[in-house]
């Protein structure tokens, strides 16, 4: 692991480059944001705020960390790294550190895995909206760099980024292609038709049949690969289950008797199926 400090972070009020101070980091037009002691910055300006306390809340946060440590997802994380990492063991030994933003980072886990699957050096910077989770990740992670901010207005330099992953989160691809370099990569990872299909039988009274469709190619980029990985999962607590349920959108669609039922189990099967797709950021014309 040899990770770097994230030299591109951008002033969320003017885009302008944001410099270390002391305990906080300034603009040149002179907006400053304290660092906290955790060593994570709140780049969310309040305007752009929709709701008080955005994101996922304290108690999703702690139930994603306990899941996600148990090492049930470390399918999805080994090919996420498989796919950011495909070209770095070709790269000099002298090459410039790989720039990496995870949008919607949660509380680290997978820019963690990354950090973990290479020696090449690495200036992660890893956003989420919610204060819970960047207080987390932060937390478990002293050596990334770690703010709280929206993918809608993302406190980064324009072209300053070789890699964006967004795992099963908002994207918002004119954001994404502008703090991209040409030739930069995002990797979207999102649930396929039978992601989690066994858990979603038990919390609805019907399960509607998902049509299996790749994301459309959006405008700037280029479609460089696409892939689907599927496995079994077996959860043998009922804390597991509780924990799964807590940290998917699911548990707010779900009805009371659905959510009755599903802490009723003692053991899940299921189902992962995620897609894994590739994007390459065209050249600026």
């Amino acid at each position: 692991m040899s990770l770097l400090p994230f030299q591109a972070l951008a002033c969320p009020l003017d885009r302008q480059a944001l410099q270390r101070a002391g305990a906080s980091l300034r603009c040149p037009s002179g907006h400053s944001f304290d660092i906290a002691r955790e060593g994570h910055t709140y780049l969310l300006p309040v305007q752009n705020k929709r709701s008080r306390d955005p994101g996922d809340s304290k108690e999703m946060v702690a139930a994603r960390r306990r899941f996600l440590n148990a090492g049930y997802y470390q399918p999805i994380a080994a090919a996420v790294c498989a796919a950011l990492l495909r070209d770095v063991d070709d790269a000099p030994a002298n090459a410039e550190p790989l720039s990496c933003l995870d949008a919607g980072c949660g509380e680290g886990y997978y820019l963690r895995a990354l950090a973990a699957a290479t020696g090449h050096p690495l200036a992660l910077l890893g956003l989420d909206i919610s204060k819970w989770a960047i207080l987390a990740a932060a937390r478990q992670e002293r050596l990334g760099t770690w703010v709280v901010g929206s993918n809608a207005n993302l406190p980064v330099l324009s072209h300053s980024l070789d890699q964006i992953l967004c795992m099963f989160g908002f994207p918002v691809y004119p954001e994404f292609a502008r703090v991209l370099k040409p030739g930069g990569i995002l990797l979207q990872v999102d649930s396929g038709p039978e992601h989690l299909r066994e858990l979603r039988e038990i919390i609805y009274p019907t399960v509607k049949p998902e049509r299996d469709k790749s994301p459309q190619v959006p405008e700037g980029f280029v479609l460089q690969q696409e892939s689907a990985l599927r496995f079994g999962l077996s959860l043998s607590t009922p804390e597991a289950i509780a924990d799964l349920l807590l940290m998917t959108p699911h548990l707010f669609r779900a009805s009371a008797e659905g959510k009755a039922h599903a802490a009723a189990l003692e053991r899940l099967e299921l189902t992962v199926d995620v897609r894994l797709q590739t994007l390459e950021r065209l050249a600026l014309e």
